[in-house]
C-alpha cells in the first residue's frame, strides 16, 4: 500500500500546528501518510491546485484561501456551502470535496468536556470565530447573546441580522460587555483577549465569571488562559480552544478515511499539542 499524502496550504504558514496534530492522528489510526506544509501565494492557487493539489489525497486550508478554493473543486457538503468557507478538501475517485470542519470541531469539543450547549448562551465577540459558533447556536434553536465592544455593535447588529434571516426562527441579540449580567449556562470567549504574550486580561469580569456554569475559550496559547483558571477555580466546567484545534484536525480525517478516535486519546493529544506549542 503505497503512502498518501496530505498537507496544509496557506499564505503565509509559516507556525503551524496542523503537522504535528495530523500526524499523530496518523499514527493513532495506524494509516500510513506524509503530511506537508504548502505556503501558496493567492495568485498561485489555480496553478498549485491543478498541478500540485489534485496529486495529494487530501488537505487542509487555512487563511487566505477558504473561500478562494471553491470554485476549483467539484462539490462542498451541506456545512460549507451554508459558511461559504472550506477548510478540509478530500480527493478520492478523481473528485474533490470540500468541507468546513470548524462548526464541529467546537460542537465535539464541547461534547469532550462534558458542555452541553443548552440555556442562556452567550459569546464574547463578534468576528469570523463567533460567526461559526452562533449558527451551531441558532441551529440549535437555542437563545443567544452576543456581548461586544462598543466600537464593535455595528458588526455585531449585522450578524445578529445575518443569522435571523438564515435560520427560521432564531432568538439572538446583542449588548456591550460592561452590560452583562446574570446567570450563564455556557460562555464562550470568541476574542483574542488573554492570548499569548497578554496573557494577565480576560473578556469579561471577575463577577461574570462567577456566574458562569460553562466556559468554552476559543484560545489555546496558553492552554489555560486567566478566563479558564478562575471559571475551574469557581467550579465551572472550563475548556480551552486547543480542544476545537484538534478536534476540528479529527473531523478531516473522518472525511478523508473514515477513522474514529477515542476521546481520552484526543485529550492527551490536546494536552501534548500545548506543550508542543509552548516549546515553540
Amino acid at each position: 500500500m503505497s503512502t498518501k499524502k496530505f498537507a496544509v496550504i496557506g499564505h503565509p504558514i509559516g507556525h503551524t500546528m496542523s503537522p504535528f496534530i495530523h500526524k499523530r492522528l496518523f499514527e493513532l489510526s495506524g494509516i500510513d501518510a506524509e503530511y506537508g506544509i504548502l505556503d501558496i501565494a493567492p495568485e498561485k492557487l489555480e496553478y498549485e491546485y491543478r498541478n500540485t493539489l489534485l496529486k495529494l489525497d487530501g488537505y487542509n486550508i487555512t487563511i487566505p484561501h477558504k473561500q478562494a478554493i471553491i470554485p476549483f473543486i467539484d462539490s462542498i457538503d451541506e456545512k460549507a456551502e451554508m459558511y461559504g468557507s472550506v477548510n478540509t478538501v478530500a480527493n478520492s475517485e478523481g473528485k474533490a470535496k470540500g468541507y468546513t470542519t470548524d462548526p464541529d470541531g467546537f460542537l465535539n469539543a464541547l461534547s469532550a468536556a462534558g458542555i452541553v450547549l443548552g440555556g442562556r448562551v452567550v459569546i464574547v465577540g463578534c468576528g469570523g470565530v463567533a460567526r461559526t459558533m452562533a449558527y451551531e447556536v441558532a441551529l440549535k434553536k437555542l437563545p443567544l447573546l452576543f456581548a461586544v465592544r462598543q466600537e464593535d455593535v455595528s458588526i455585531a447588529k449585522a450578524l445578529c441580522d445575518e443569522i435571523r434571516n438564515t435560520v427560521n426562527g432564531s432568538e439572538v441579540s446583542y449588548c456591550l460587555i460592561p452590560e452583562l449580567s446574570g446567570d450563564i449556562n455556557v460562555l464562550v470567549n470568541a476574542t483574542p483577549l488573554g492570548m499569548y504574550p497578554h496573557i494577565e486580561n480576560q473578556p469579561v469580569s471577575d463577577a461574570v465569571i462567577a456566574k458562569c456554569e460553562n466556559v468554552f475559550d476559543a484560545i489555546y496559547n496558553p492552554l489555560e488562559t486567566q478566563l479558564i483558571k478562575k471559571a475551574k477555580a469557581n467550579g465551572a466546567n472550563a475548556e480551552s480552544g486547543m480542544a476545537m484545534l484538534v478536534w476540528q484536525a479529527v473531523v478531516a480525517h473522518e472525511k478523508w478515511d473514515g477513522s474514529t478516535y477515542d476521546v481520552a486519546d484526543i485529550n492527551k493529544l490536546c494536552i501534548a499539542s500545548a506543550n508542543e506549542l509552548m516549546s515553540r
